[in-house]
């Protein structure tokens, strides 16, 4: 998921849950909008993922790692709008228990959520 400095959903992509989050952030690359710093968690961390970024990065690096990123440890306190989004997203018991076992079906109710909860 993509969101705007504000916390509110940009863009979405539904996963396997055995996919790592690096391989879809993958698919969300061409659709970044315009911003200064992207704020990632640690399974983000990847040095092509960094590379493939027109922007700077703010993503702790991995604890097994040889040479490790820097990043900005203040600005990465940020990153708990983040965690709020998916927090009020799960407010909805149809996201948080998933009832849809049809993936169109769940990424559909996470839109018409994300929609009432942050654009309406």
């Amino acid at each position: 998921m993509v969101c705007d400095g504000l916390g509110r959903p940009l863009t979405f992509f539904l996963s396997p849950g055995q996919m790592s989050d690096a391989k879809g952030a993958a698919a969300l690359l061409s659709t970044l909008p315009c911003a200064k710093v992207l704020l990632a968690d640690k399974g983000y961390d990847a040095d092509w993922l960094r590379e493939a970024l027109e922007i700077a990065a703010c993503i702790p690096a991995r604890r097994g790692r040889k040479n490790p990123a820097r990043h900005d440890r203040k600005l990465y306190k940020q990153r708990h709008r983040i965690e709020n989004l998916f927090a009020r997203l799960k407010d909805w018991r149809r996201i948080a228990t998933r009832y849809d076992r049809c993936g169109e079906l769940f990424l559909s109710a996470i839109c018409i959520a994300a929609t009432v909860l942050f654009w309406l």
